[in-house]
């Protein structure tokens, strides 16, 4: 079968690879219907150094079940389901708690051990726990919308839960990438009375205000630390989504939380220490957040897709086959593109 594979920073290549085949009796195999490439794929993109193992990439899918095995009750062949960027067993105590990312029996797509989803075909283990039955065709119009559900706006709701959106409160997301525009779709959902969002980048702002922002701030630094205060009436804002995960992103943050506000970060961290650490206590600021539980959010969240009250597919801005991958993490990466959508 095809599928992508990293082999060092700016390097990915569409190659031919053994099947994927059931290994586990808890697995499923699943023919990839729609895949995509994330925000932080681009980080080894950018980042993967020669002489690294070969790493398969991609972690967001919607698949159709081709087969399972034996000790799996929920799903047949012919099902339609979502793959969210981790597999959880569902039974253990965390994934009752509601953190499936933290599943004793867990792990993440795009390692050597599972496969990655920008492929024909993968194996899901522990699929009764992991993989959502969907009541929809594969060529559905909202497919790209339930795709996101894999994902990016299970991840940016999750940002918006830690740092606790609330109705009449105000929120800021840092970054304008897929995950924080649906971070601004979560803090409107949440009733956020003004929702400023950072960044720069004109398709994406325009993008932003639709689902919601009140506020843009294009400005960086100090310079953004004091627009946002005074946008917020010098207090800052209750609630701060953290999207991107570089160090300048969370002194950012922490420069425009309110005393006793909260900060939901989400993008993956690329840094060793949280700056700004005596602030950051003196004014009471909660600090959260890590890999979404996104199976946790998904039955919450598709009935406001299915029902048109949100629409996160529109993060998606090119489409491409499986041959096209590697020119989309090019146009991904030179900020053409938001969001690819693959379909092999």
């Amino acid at each position: 079968m095809r599928a992508t594979i990293m082999y060092k920073a700016g390097d990915v290549r569409i190659e031919n690879i053994p099947d994927a085949a059931i290994k586990e009796s808890t697995d499923a195999l699943i023919r990839i219907a729609r895949a995509c490439i994330c925000g932080s794929d681009l980080w080894p993109y950018k980042l993967k150094g020669r002489g690294s193992d070969p790493q398969p990439m991609g972690h967001e899918a919607i698949g159709v079940v081709e087969d399972v095995g034996s000790e799996v009750r929920t799903l047949k062949r012919g099902d339609v389901v979502v793959m969210p960027f981790a597999y959880s067993d569902g039974t253990c105590a965390f994934c009752h708690e509601g953190l499936q990312t933290a599943c004793v029996h867990g792990g993440f797509f795009g390692t050597a051990n599972v496969g990655g989803a920008q492929a024909e075909a993968l194996r899901v283990p522990q699929a009764d726990g992991t993989l959502f039955k969907l009541m929809a065709g594969q060529d559905d119009a909202l497919m790209p919308s339930l795709l996101t559900l894999s994902d990016v706006m299970g991840t940016g709701h999750h940002a918006a839960v830690v740092a606790r959106v609330g109705r009449g409160k105000k929120a800021a997301v840092v970054g304008d990438g897929a995950v924080g525009l649906c971070g601004v779709i979560a803090a409107k959902r949440l009733g956020a009375e003004q929702i400023i969002i950072m960044g720069r980048h004109e398709d994406r702002i325009k993008l932003a205000k639709q689902f919601g922002a009140t506020d843009v701030v294009s400005e960086r630094g100090e310079e953004a630390i004091e627009r946002v205060r005074e946008l917020t009436g010098g207090f800052g804002v209750h609630s701060v989504l953290e999207c991107v995960g570089t160090d300048q992103a969370m002194a950012a943050s922490l420069g425009i939380a309110r005393a006793g506000g909260a900060i939901g970060r989400v993008g993956v961290p690329h840094y060793d220490s949280i700056p700004q650490a005596q602030p950051m206590f003196y004014d009471n600021i909660i600090v959260g957040g890590g890999p979404a539980p996104v199976r946790a959010y998904i039955e919450e969240l598709l009935p406001d897709i299915l029902e048109g009250r949100i629409e996160p597919g529109r993060v998606f801005d090119l489409e491409t086959g499986l041959e096209g991958v590697p020119d989309g993490y090019r146009a991904m990466n030179d900020r053409e593109s938001i969001k690819v959508m693959v379909k092999p």
